[in-house]
């Protein structure tokens, strides 16, 4: 069974074994407007949770992207590099940035379930 939870930071994380898929949320992408460059974390990397993993380039601003928990990435969105759009029209499908074989079980609970998110979202409006 797969699960989706957020952080604070409107990155989103689908939970499949001991493996997370790493994305950023609709309201992120809204908020971005146009993502024209995505630069991705390499296969290996290691990341603690709350470190800098990727970097997002909009018409509007650039983003880091934080990883949502510790692990080591074991695969990217290679389709990003020639379409960063894809984060803006399927933020919540094909448009994730990379996949990361959990380190820590434990810091899943300090993510946000989709009910909780929206509140903090609508908070934000």
């Amino acid at each position: 069974m797969s699960e989706r939870k957020y952080t604070k930071d409107h990155e989103w994380v689908l939970i499949e074994g001991d493996v997370a898929t790493v994305g950023i949320s609709e309201h992120a992408q809204e908020q971005l407007g146009d993502i024209v460059f995505i630069e991705l974390p390499n296969a290996g990397a290691e990341f603690a949770q709350g470190a800098q993993a990727a970097t997002v380039e909009s018409v509007k601003a650039a983003s880091e992207i934080y990883a949502p928990i510790s692990g080591s990435v074991v695969e990217v969105n290679e389709a990003l590099v020639d379409e960063p759009a894809l984060a803006n029209s399927d933020a919540l499908g094909k448009g994730w940035f990379f996949k990361v074989k959990i380190g820590k079980p434990d810091e899943l609970g300090e993510l946000m379930d989709e009910a909780a998110y929206q509140k903090l979202v609508d908070s934000l409006d």
